[in-house]
């Protein structure tokens, strides 16, 4: 279980939201968070390969060669 404080402002619009939907507030709670969580997932593999190939980089001159363009 996880309680989280809302500014008076986020509060309001999260439950007029919520009240057009007919949803619930944890429920965009929960998909809100779900998204912000995949894309700093993804960011952070992302970050990872970068440094990871790093010292393996290819001037874009040279892999435009490779390829043949």
């Amino acid at each position: 279980m996880l309680a989280v404080r809302l500014d008076k402002e986020l509060e309001a619009r999260l439950e007029e939201l919520a009240k057009k939907t007919h949803r619930t507030k944890s429920h965009y709670m929960k998909e809100a968070l779900r998204r912000y969580l995949d894309e700093n997932e993804d960011y952070e593999i992302g970050l990872s390969r970068l440094r990871d190939h790093a010292d393996k980089s290819v001037p874009a001159r040279e892999m435009r060669k490779r390829v043949g363009l």
